[in-house]
């Protein structure tokens, strides 16, 4: 099994990509070349690499208001620590969860989703997450009012000393 490049052993240049994709993914090879003093051909190289490699990908990332006006709701799941692996690939599995956390803390995942009526999301509940083997309880927060959500951030960067 080969080891998964990392965003340390990624040399300036591809980190300079990187930066200016996570910018904006819409800027050209040729503007991204003249910025980093490189040619076209060398960014057009580097970024099909790193997407071979599955560092970067490219997608469209919505706004969730576009989908009319679902509730953003968090699911804090409580789970037998032997089950913690299996329970979030299980919920990673079920397309109306968008993101599931493994944590440290109050829970021991946490799952979130879009979903346009509370019937939807207790269903879910209820009929699917419950049942799985090692959950001991699901405890749900609804937002009612955002006052920051950026649907276009996704960005992973690296630590820096003072983290």
């Amino acid at each position: 099994m080969t080891e998964r490049p990392t965003w340390e052993r990624l040399d300036k240049l591809d980190q300079g990509i990187v930066d200016k994709l996570a910018q904006d993914a819409r800027i050209s090879n040729r503007a991204i070349a003249a910025e980093l003093g490189v040619t076209e051909g060398t960014i057009r190289t580097r970024i099909k690499r790193l997407q071979n490699e599955g560092l970067i990908q490219f997608t469209v990332v919505t706004d969730f208001r576009m989908a009319g006006s679902p509730n953003l709701c968090m699911m804090g799941i409580d789970a037998d620590p032997s089950h913690v692996s299996d329970l979030a690939r299980a919920l990673s599995d079920i397309p109306e969860i968008t993101c599931v956390v493994v944590l440290l803390g109050r829970y021991s995942l946490l799952a979130m989703g879009l979903f346009t009526n509370i019937e939807q999301l207790n269903d879910l509940i209820i009929d699917r997450i419950r049942p799985m083997p090692g959950v001991q309880r699901v405890e749900t927060s609804i937002s009612v009012h955002n006052l920051k959500y950026e649907a276009g951030i996704a960005k992973i960067t690296r630590m820096t000393a003072d983290d």
